[in-house]
This record gives C-alpha cells, sequence and structure tokens, in this order.
C-alpha cells in the first residue's frame, strides 16, 4: 500500500508525554490508516471508511 500521500494527524486523545500516540490519516481513496506515532515507519492498520465510522462513533459513545 503506498502511503506516500497519507496525511497523518495525532489523535486527540493521545497523551502529551510521548506516550501512548496514535496517528490516524484519512486523506486516502477508500481507506483510513492507523500507525503508532512512535514508529511512523512500522506497521499500519488499514480500515474501510465506513468501518472507521463506526469504530470511532462506538468509541466515543455514540451508539
Amino acid at each position: 500500500m503506498d502511503l506516500s500521500d497519507a496525511r497523518w494527524r495525532k489523535s486527540t486523545r493521545s497523551n502529551g508525554g510521548g506516550g501512548a500516540c496514535v496517528e490516524v490519516a484519512d486523506n486516502l481513496a477508500g481507506v483510513v490508516v492507523v500507525r503508532d506515532s512512535k514508529d511512523p515507519g512500522g506497521p499500519v492498520l488499514a480500515f474501510e471508511p465506513q468501518a472507521w465510522c463506526a469504530f470511532v462513533a462506538r468509541v466515543g459513545g455514540r451508539p
């Protein structure tokens, strides 16, 4: 998967102390990718946009 055009943004839930930081790129066609900000060259998780929206809604407490 080519991630060269990915625009990564850090989660607003990530702490400022360099700990549990997650970055998301949702600007790619047909996929949302997630990575550990401490390991930007490491593995990514890829989700279909609908699945990502459902996940975020559920984690955020919305049904």
